[in-house]
């Protein structure tokens, strides 16, 4: 096994989401949260939420979003040597929700495989198929795809996760591209000790499923918000001010933000603070809401659709349950010293 030559990198060479058909309103999560549409609006900045049909699983989900990628690259879904599910909601306990996928698309020649590691998973998918290529010159093309059918495990009555978690799948190919395009300093970190801060408690060996967690609503999503806001609040702006010093850059360098999407108001205002222009604060948010781990890549995806021109810099910034954050560096332009122009 070796290494692909030091002039190539690993890059992106298509985008592709997915949204189930079925959209809920504020004035639908109003209803049973018992608040106004217009207060949803206000302090959330969501609008509109996807949610998957009754026989739609997540594998689903991100199979059509792994599709509409592969057309993107140019490529063919049996070409890819690697696919890495990040997902918090997998169609069951085991086996790996890609392996799932993988049956779907008809990857048959690839290495599926799930990371896990909630709203932050699909960076933490890309790094895992970004050294992946690097260190295997056998391997090519890889898809990191990040998918939440967060609405299988919503409390309809629950203000705190109803008005913000919503369904979705976006996927990236990766594959070599011309340095320096293509995935740069990586950084990432997790503290376990806030684990139960965002969760589902029932299902899992701890709490196995019966009529006692279930009578409990231990199978739905609970979360902290409070502790969740502080933490946002804390980290976001430290993910972006270490990554822009680390490379010495300024804000200014830097083309667009890719971030995970919580709460479109305050990623808003977070980024007003640290001086980022709001046109290259990419927000997907507010029409599909907080999609998890489909999240950033979504949003990586809309500006590749309206904005993204070669050599842009897109500072990659995820933060999630666990909890788990990360950044990254990607210089947008997928020309291949190897042969492949999408």
């Amino acid at each position: 096994m070796t290494a692909h030559p030091p002039t190539t990198s690993i890059g992106v060479l298509g985008t592709g989401t997915y949204l189930p058909l079925r959209i809920r309103t504020n004035a639908d999560v109003a209803r049973t949260t018992g608040m106004s549409a217009e207060w949803i609006s206000e302090r959330t900045g969501v609008h509109s939420r996807h949610v998957a049909a009754p026989d739609q699983a997540a594998s689903d989900l991100a199979a059509a979003a792994v599709r509409s990628a592969a057309d993107a690259a140019g490529i063919d879904v049996g070409d890819l040597d690697l696919l890495v599910c990040a997902t918090s909601t997998p169609d069951e306990l085991g086996p790996s929700t890609a392996c799932r996928i993988q049956a779907l698309v008809g990857a048959s020649h690839a290495v599926a495989l799930d990371v896990g590691a909630a709203c932050s998973g699909w960076l933490f998918a890309v790094k895992v198929a970004h050294d992946w290529l690097l260190g295997d010159d056998r391997a090519r093309y890889a898809a990191a795809v990040g998918v939440e059918a967060y609405s299988k495990f919503l409390d309809p009555a629950d203000r705190g996760t109803s008005v913000l978690f919503a369904d979705g799948a976006a996927a990236t190919i990766l594959g070599p591209v011309s340095a320096p395009n293509g995935f740069a300093d990586f950084a990432f970190g997790s503290d376990g000790t806030l684990a139960d801060w965002v969760l589902i408690p029932g299902g899992g060996s701890r709490r196995p499923a019966s009529a006692a967690t279930l009578a409990a609503g231990e199978h739905r999503i609970r979360m902290d918000g409070r502790a969740v806001s502080r933490f946002i609040t804390e980290v976001f702006p430290r993910l972006i001010q270490d990554t822009v010093d680390r490379n010495g850059l300024r804000i200014e360098d830097i083309a667009c933000v890719v971030a995970h999407q919580p709460n479109p108001v305050v990623l808003r205002r977070l980024g007003d603070q640290l001086g980022i222009a709001a046109d290259r604060m990419v927000i997907v948010g507010d029409r599909v809401g907080n999609i998890g781990a489909a999240s950033a890549p979504f949003a990586l995806a809309e500006a590749a659709r309206q904005s993204l021109r070669p050599g842009d810099r897109v500072l990659l910034a995820v933060f999630g349950a666990g909890m788990t954050w990360g950044s990254s560096l990607l210089t947008w332009g997928n020309t291949s010293t190897e042969g492949h122009q999408p």
